[in-house]
């Protein structure tokens, strides 16, 4: 049965056709619990890819951040820096080991941590005597942060970056894989994001011992002994092989997705970039954006709505749409602390693009017809219509 007025979601699922077999297979061989041949190859596949030496397979993004913040040997009082302008799986494995977070506002040219910001919040923290133990920078949207600015400021301070990629896997930053240029990287496989294993995560290094001591913790830290013996605190966060054969097929069609994605951003583009009022998130020269969702900035004084208001009328039209993150340092769990914005002004750059963003429908699945039916109800409520 054809539905004529069905729900266009924001980003859901896409399957290859090909994941079955890998499933089937971990049935046929009863590997069912976590580990197996699957996540074998599956490490195996996103090292490859992303041209890193190696990857362990998590449970999710937020355990991958979690265990990566343990192995830099984030502790309790330590100092974290974070990106402001991000969902708060990137900052929450920070307060699991007791850390202090300083958040660090966003720039506009890729929205994403604002290097002067970084170098103010680096500045301050060593005249106070409390330079951060490490920086989770975020790649939002699909798009890459200053890396090559952010890298030479922290290195200036021997702060190792957290690259929090979880949204841009696929995408390219200078000739190398968003997601690689940090000490560590990290990419999500929760099911709204580019390719899935319904959930899921991995960390991802360029250094053999770090990758080493990210399974080693996430199976619970088992030490090498003929019995159940252990000397530090571990985790239950290794992704199960049934899931691993889903990312395996995921991973193959991933420049696919990718490639789509940006088509849905261009028409996106092209048909309603020339509306007065309407600015879409740019892309940064010498980077190519995964455009895992199509996003935008609403000048009300020109549009006479606020992206809720679109939220809400798009919703009338049984279409599925999101604002965009709310800074963490406007989140009542983050009262009270430390915020450098990336120039002191009315409002931080992130907070103007929290109260003026929204996300537009983007799925790889999303067919032309769908995408006409998004255009056309924007259209027309932004006219005014």
């Amino acid at each position: 049965m054809i539905i004529e007025n069905k729900r266009i979601l924001l980003s859901s699922p896409h399957m290859s056709g090909n994941e079955q077999k890998y499933i089937n297979t971990a049935f046929e061989e009863n590997w069912i619990a976590p580990l197996g041949p699957n996540v074998d190859q599956f490490e195996m596949d996103i090292a490859t890819y992303a041209g890193v030496k190696g990857a362990s397979v998590t449970s999710s993004g937020t355990g991958a951040i979690h265990l990566a913040l343990d192995i830099l040997g984030i502790k309790q009082g330590d100092s974290v820096f974070c990106s402001t302008f991000t969902f708060i799986a990137s900052a929450n494995p920070a307060l699991y080991l007791g850390a202090e977070l300083t958040f660090i506002d966003s720039e506009v040219e890729t929205w994403n941590m604002s290097p002067l910001a970084l170098e103010r919040a680096l500045a301050y923290a060593k005249k106070e005597n409390k330079l951060p133990k490490a920086i989770i920078v975020v790649n939002l949207y699909g798009q890459s942060a200053q890396m090559d600015k952010l890298l030479e400021i922290s290195n200036s301070y021997n702060v190792p970056i957290i690259e929090d990629a979880a949204e841009s896997l696929g995408a390219d930053y200078k000739g190398k894989k968003s997601g690689t240029l940090g000490k560590i990287g990290i990419y999500s496989f929760n099911g709204n994001k580019i390719i899935t294993t319904s959930g899921g995560g991995v960390l991802i290094s360029d250094d053999e011992e770090i990758i080493a001591k990210s399974r080693f913790l996430a199976t619970q830290a088992r030490d090498h002994a003929p019995h159940y013996q252990h000397s530090v605190v571990g985790y239950n966060y290794r992704m199960s092989n049934i899931l691993a054969g889903i990312g395996i097929a995921q991973l193959q069609v991933l420049d696919d997705r990718v490639k789509r994605r940006r088509e849905i951003f261009d028409t996106y583009y092209q048909e309603l970039s020339n509306i007065d009022g309407i600015e879409f998130m740019p892309e940064l020269n010498q980077t190519k954006s995964n455009r895992w969702l199509t996003t935008l900035t609403i000048d009300q004084k020109i549009v006479k709505l606020n992206p809720y208001e679109v939220m809400d009328k798009m919703n009338e039209a049984n279409i599925e749409t999101r604002a965009l993150w709310k800074p963490l340092h406007l989140q009542p769990l983050f009262k009270g602390n430390k915020f450098f914005e990336e120039k002191e002004t009315k409002e931080s750059i992130a907070t103007s693009l929290f109260r003026n963003g929204l996300c537009l429908p983007s799925g790889s699945n999303m067919n032309q017809k769908d995408q006409t039916r998004v255009i056309e109800a924007f259209k027309k409520i932004v006219n005014n219509k």
